[in-house]
């Protein structure tokens, strides 16, 4: 059985006491209402958390390229324009909701939804620590992988849908985009799941906890990372991150909205609150490529030392180091947009197919003979 987290609680003999008591007096079994309550609470909490942070996302956006380019950034509304993202949310609300009239109309409606959809699901698996996971799938990456597809459908669909040449332009880019970069960023993925002898989040960062197990002091330290367990999954996080920035389509791979050549892009044809969803799906997707880079070769909620244990300080310090490093990715995403300029489509799929492609599929035969060879050990295990 996979765990979950609901697991997390029932470890310890005060909530099982509780619920047994609760049981007794009230004559019937509230374990399953105690189980409903809190993966809805759960859910409730991830589904907030990322609405907020797709809206402070597109303020970290403005602020950021503001300070890059030497200007000012958001500062009217409220203290240094932090509430800039709320104004935005009340301004896509209240405009007005306009269907082309040769549109889909079903279609039209549905790919905002997918795009939502597809990135909410993957947060099924993050694991912010090892105790706040909504589940810890035995097949967690390939479930990520899988769910995060329907994003490409939506932009696709959102395209196709609006019966506009330019949003279909951009649809097709998106899908062409998106199906071609997911080869490269899975074999990246695949050659950290080689190494850590599992598809389940929780046994990939529970690998990078403490390589050298003699020294107890060593946990959760940078040297036991994968992207620093051998030669192949440095250059497996590159491939791993340049991929999910296309997929991502972020700058310099946003070809499916270049504004100077598509007008909008794949939702020139959408307002109101369903473009605000393409928007917010944008932005929680960066956080979810960033969150997946983080548990796959960066430790993940690896605490170093292990300071606060198992217990709920424990798992604060882990959410901590978890968000804090997938926001350290978010900002260097952010600075990649504003540093590299857009590629032509012919470059894209050629960087793909030609360099991409081929260099992860080495890796990942790499990573095997290296396991091979040194029976697994990391380059700290070899020379310790």
């Amino acid at each position: 059985m996979e765990n979950t987290v609901v697991s997390y609680f029932f470890q310890f003999d005060c909530v099982k006491d509780f619920l047994a008591r609760m049981s007794e007096s009230l004559g019937f079994n509230v374990i399953p209402l105690f189980v409903v309550a809190v993966f809805l609470l759960a859910i409730l909490v991830v589904i907030g958390g990322l609405a907020l942070v797709g809206g402070a996302g597109t303020l970290a956006e403005r602020k950021i390229s503001a300070d890059m380019q030497l200007r000012y950034g958001p500062n009217r509304v409220g203290p240094y324009g932090l509430l800039q993202f709320l104004a935005d949310g009340v301004k896509m609300f209240l405009k007005e909701d306009v269907i082309p009239t040769d549109a889909d109309k079903f279609l039209y409606l549905v790919a905002p939804v997918l795009c939502i959809v597809g990135v909410f699901g993957t947060f099924a698996v993050i694991p912010f620590s090892d105790g706040f996971a909504i589940t810890d799938l035995n097949v967690g990456v390939f479930y990520l992988f899988g769910i995060s597809s329907l994003v490409g459908v939506g932009v696709f669909l959102g395209g196709y849908a609006s019966n506009s040449k330019w949003s279909l332009l951009g649809g097709l880019r998106g899908a062409s985009q998106i199906v071609s970069y997911e080869i490269p960023v899975t074999l990246s993925a695949l050659s950290i799941v080689l190494l850590a002898g599992g598809l389940s989040f929780g046994t990939i960062i529970g690998a990078q906890s403490n390589l050298l197990e003699q020294y107890s002091w060593g946990h959760g330290l940078p040297w036991n990372w994968f992207i620093f367990h051998n030669p192949f999954t440095i250059v497996g996080f590159f491939i791993f991150f340049i991929g999910a920035l296309a997929e991502a389509n972020r700058a310099p791979f946003d070809l499916p909205e270049a504004e100077s050549e598509l007008v909008s892009g794949y939702h020139t044809e959408y307002s109101g609150m369903r473009y605000a969803f393409f928007a917010l799906a944008e932005y929680i997707e960066i956080f979810v490529v960033c969150g997946t880079a983080v548990a796959l070769f960066l430790g993940g909620y690896n605490v170093p030392f292990k300071i606060g244990g198992d217990g709920i300080v424990g798992q604060l310090l882990q959410a901590g180091v978890f968000i804090g490093k997938t926001f350290a990715m978010y900002y260097v995403v952010i600075w990649v947009r504003w540093t590299l300029p857009r590629l032509r489509v012919d470059q894209l799929m050629t960087l793909c197919w030609k360099y991409l492609t081929p260099i992860s599929l080495f890796n990942l035969i790499g990573c095997a003979v290296w396991m091979y060879l040194f029976n697994g050990k990391s380059f700290l295990q070899l020379f310790f």
